[in-house]
């Protein structure tokens, strides 16, 4: 199906989660021990001298972890929570009580990406791999809500590890005996930041804040981590307004998922196939996309698209694909759907930039003599378009040529 230029893939879908209230988040931060102790150490302080690099000095350090009862592992923590927080002020005279907490929640996040940014610097949790695999440990927990049993996380992090790092048999020798505790260590400690609680029998899950905060994160990263209430406005639209909102970037993919569980499939499918056979390229990229993640009970439906002039290579192929009687697909039909992949970016709004016309890799080159001869409405305009805008200097002179040819028939 075309759609993958609209959809982008490179953005993690994360299923809706439901928040508290802002009262009961607000009070829950106020709560976890880190933002406690935080305060604590800031009262402690009060007006004092510091070292050179803005931090207590030796002595008031011992003395505090001392006074307080708190870990000194975590005391360099505490300050950075506490001076960004503006729970401190740091002066050229020295350290000053700071203004305060004006918004809980906005001090929350920003606790949490001190906490975070400790992976990247001096290490956060004692263990090295579970630093470098935090965010995917919170980002799976976020995926998870019922929580998740800690060996199984255990084992997630050998396999990213293997993976992703590229760990030899002796390192992860050594992992499989060490992480375990390193993982028991790092679970309490996030715990103390207020991210992580118990879901018994050795299960951990994120804490409502935590998922607040993730949540946060994760959009920062461009991620789709839409909350309950913003979705489900959107699974009442119809197709085609669900499919304008998709493309003006107003709903995600998750509110398409969202979308199609509250329909039958056959009834889904023939609403998303109704816009796709009469609206333009970019409509029928992504009702193309969402109809990909129906199962066989949209059959029906996506037979009777056989008959669309502008649906029936797609239908032939999503029930090929499928093992369903379809219609075989020639070189001519594989053209005409490259130029209708690519017509979608003419119908976005924006430019198409070089990267944007990579879509069709490597097999773009031997379809663009034949994409003028496709039976499209948009093919002189998207020769037109590679010929001006592609990377590949090959494929822009071929598309040039293509478009002259087509222009004088």
């Amino acid at each position: 199906m075309p759609g993958s230029a609209i959809l982008d893939s490179d953005v993690l879908t994360f299923p809706p989660v439901e928040l508290a209230l802002d009262d009961e988040l607000a009070a829950q931060v106020r709560a976890v021990p880190l933002v406690r102790d935080a305060a604590r150490l800031a009262a402690w302080t009060g007006t004092r001298p510091v070292a050179d690099d803005h931090t207590l000095r030796p002595g008031d350090a011992a003395q505090v972890v001392h006074d307080l009862g708190l870990k000194a592992d975590r005391l360099r923590l505490l300050w950075i929570v506490a001076v960004n927080g503006r729970l401190i002020e740091i002066t050229p005279e020295g350290a000053r009580p700071g203004p305060g907490v004006r918004d809980t929640m906005e001090f929350w996040d920003g606790v949490v990406m001190d906490v975070l940014d400790r992976t990247d610097e001096q290490g956060l949790t004692g263990s090295a791999v579970v630093d470098e695999h935090l965010t995917e440990i919170l980002a799976t927990m976020y995926s998870v809500r019922e929580g998740m049993a800690v060996p199984l996380l255990t084992t997630g992090i050998l396999q990213a590890h293997e993976v992703g790092c590229e760990a030899g048999l002796q390192e992860l020798r050594r992992l499989r005996l060490a992480l375990p505790a390193e993982l028991a260590a790092a679970m309490e400690l996030l715990a103390y930041c207020g991210l992580i609680e118990s879901a018994g029998a050795d299960s951990v899950r994120l804490t409502p804040i935590g998922v607040w905060a993730v949540r946060r994160d994760l959009l920062r990263e461009g991620h789709d981590a839409p909350s309950l209430s913003e979705i489900e406005g959107l699974a009442l639209l119809t197709a085609g307004e669900l499919i304008d909102a998709l493309i003006a970037g107003k709903a995600s993919a998750s509110a398409a998922s969202l979308w199609l569980e509250r329909r039958a499939p056959e009834e889904a499918a023939r609403d998303l196939i109704k816009i796709a056979a009469t609206g333009n390229a970019a409509q029928r990229g992504t009702a193309g996309t969402i109809l990909e993640e129906l199962g066989p009970e949209a059959a029906p439906a996506v037979r009777e698209a056989l008959d669309e002039p502008l649906m029936w290579r797609y239908a032939a192929a999503w029930l090929g694909v499928r093992d369903f009687d379809a219609p075989a697909l020639g070189e001519a039909d594989g053209a005409w759907v490259a130029v209708d992949t690519l017509a979608a970016l003419l119908y976005l709004g924006a430019p198409a930039k070089g990267g944007d016309l990579d879509v069709l890799g490597d097999d773009l080159l031997s379809l663009v003599p034949i994409m003028g001869a496709a039976d499209h409405p948009d093919a002189l305009a998207v020769l037109e378009l590679l010929g001006k805008n592609h990377p590949d200097v090959v494929v822009a002179k071929a598309a040039r040529k293509a478009a002259m040819k087509t222009r004088s028939r």
